[in-house]
């Protein structure tokens, strides 16, 4: 059985060093079993939630919260609510309740290839992130069912999404990482690749396999790694250099090891693209001569494409699993609609619609400040009150059951699968998690038996304590929540 590692990458020199006995990082820590406590009055939530936050490890944690009625807006405990916050991927929770109300439950992203008077075909892509390698297969067996052999040359028209493949803000390490993976025109497997590391004799370099032949002629490996006795502890390290085609692998697996899969970002979306469509098409005994890349072009007959799922779908994988690409997609996506801006990308038009939708469904534009659609970037800032007031008015839409069935339930799915579990939390919230160095987040919605429905957003920042001591904290809190009842 190979077990998958999500290794965060550096550039050469810069290289971190990975446990590979530790769990990916996006592995959601067991909530312990929380203990019975009596029903909680409203007039005692405040005390309550107070004895939280003001625990002698927190004390130089800050923190936001606000929690309201769904109903009537009606606050019933407020902390710093109206400051700003790094809000890691509570972003997510803005940007696809923009996409709702913009785009509609039903949109889809197609991807098209055209056939030009010159029989020169031109694929069109148009920033699906679910596109896959199933996907391409469908395209090559349409074409073939319109009695293509042969292409002469291939265009990927890229011009679809303008402006850099990843946010000028984001860490270095998020850029060499699978979860920092680029996004542009065309998307293809997430934009990642990986490969398999194997134990071999001790003292024998790991064996590296590789999931993408196209992919391993693109790099160069310089492989530094061993094999080791059993008893010895397992850890890798790899580094990238600032070139984009050395992998430096470094570390040590025991020989009883299984094979660790590791997961990484490709550098160029539009050829790695192409790569991968030349040896599909392959596959349906079309041979494909030149290919290039093309920021625009006329398009004439349209003779093979493939449609995304709903958004409904794709937003339900950017909430339920905190995908980043998803949610950038989705970023870019919300612009489809818009005039080009000269010297504005894509994505900055995307932000700019969030804000135009959030405002017209009656949020406050000054209770936050976006610089990307997933929440990866550092400069983004949230208030609870701007999280609170979004999910508060889009659960009077008629996208509300659409947008709640898309965010991960405690103890149940996603996310949130493996918190709250043996509490009373159980199955009855609906919340966005969100995690950077520092910043820890949840914000969503409570369903109690006893008390009517909530919302709430509880934000943590500047804090030099682990997110396993910040995040029980939190779950403490919502525990609480759970526990209201009329009194």
């Amino acid at each position: 059985m190979t077990q998958k590692i999500t290794v965060g990458l550096m550039l050469l020199f810069l290289g971190t060093h990975i446990s590979i006995t530790q769990q990916a990082a996006t592995a959601q820590t067991p909530t312990p079993p929380a203990s019975t406590t009596k029903a909680i009055c409203p007039a005692q939530l405040g005390t309550s939630i107070d004895a939280v936050i003001n625990r002698p490890s927190f004390n130089r944690v800050r923190w936001g919260i606000l929690v309201q009625s769904i109903s009537s807006g009606q606050t019933l405990y407020s902390r710093d609510a109206q400051k700003y916050f790094t809000p890691a991927s509570n972003t997510k929770l803005l940007t696809t309740a923009a996409a709702l109300q913009q785009l509609g439950a039903n949109f889809r992203i197609r991807t098209s290839i055209y056939q030009n008077a010159n029989g020169v075909l031109r694929v069109v892509g148009r920033g699906d992130p679910s596109l896959s390698d199933t996907q391409l297969q469908t395209l090559a067996q349409q074409l073939q069912k319109k009695g293509i052999t042969q292409i002469k040359q291939l265009i990927a028209d890229d011009s679809y999404i303008q402006g850099d493949i990843v946010n000028s803000t984001w860490e270095l390490e998020d850029v060499q990482s699978d979860y920092g993976a680029p996004i542009g025109s065309f998307i293809l497997n997430e934009n990642i690749f990986s490969i398999k590391l194997i134990p071999q004799t001790i003292g024998k370099p790991l064996q590296i396999a590789w999931n993408d032949t196209n992919e391993a002629t693109r790099w160069r490996i310089v492989n530094q790694s061993t094999t080791v006795n059993k008893n010895q502890e397992s850890n890798i390290n790899i580094t990238r250099d600032l070139t984009g085609t050395v992998l430096r692998i470094q570390g040590q697996l025991s020989q009883d090891s299984q094979p660790y899969l590791v997961t990484l970002p490709v550098v160029d979306p539009n050829y790695y693209f192409l790569r991968s469509f030349r040896t599909v098409l392959a596959k349906q005994n079309i041979t494909l001569g030149q290919t290039l890349v093309l920021n625009g072009g006329s398009n004439q007959q349209e003779i093979a494409a493939i449609d995304s799922p709903p958004l409904s779908e794709l937003i339900k994988v950017t909430l339920e699993d905190s995908n980043n690409l998803y949610a950038e997609s989705l970023l870019r996506a919300l612009a489809i609609k818009q005039p080009r801006v000269q010297n504005k990308s894509t994505a900055d038009i995307g932000l700019d619609v969030i804000k135009t939708s959030l405002t017209q469904l009656g949020v406050d534009p000054t209770t936050y400040f976006l610089v990307d659609g997933s929440g990866l970037s550092r400069r983004n800032l949230i208030s609870p009150e701007a999280l609170v007031q979004t999910l508060r008015l889009i659960a009077k839409t008629p996208n509300s059951a659409i947008y709640r069935a898309a965010l991960p339930v405690a103890g149940k799915s996603g996310t949130l699968k493996n918190r709250f579990r043996n509490t009373p939390a159980e199955g009855i919230v609906q919340a966005k998690t969100g995690t950077l160095t520092g910043a820890v987040s949840l914000s969503g919605y409570v369903n109690g038996a006893k008390y009517e429905p909530l919302v709430f957003s509880i934000m943590v920042n500047q804090s030099e304590q682990p997110v396993r001591n910040l995040r029980p904290a939190i779950d403490d809190i919502v525990v609480l929540l759970t526990q209201l009842q009329r009194c």
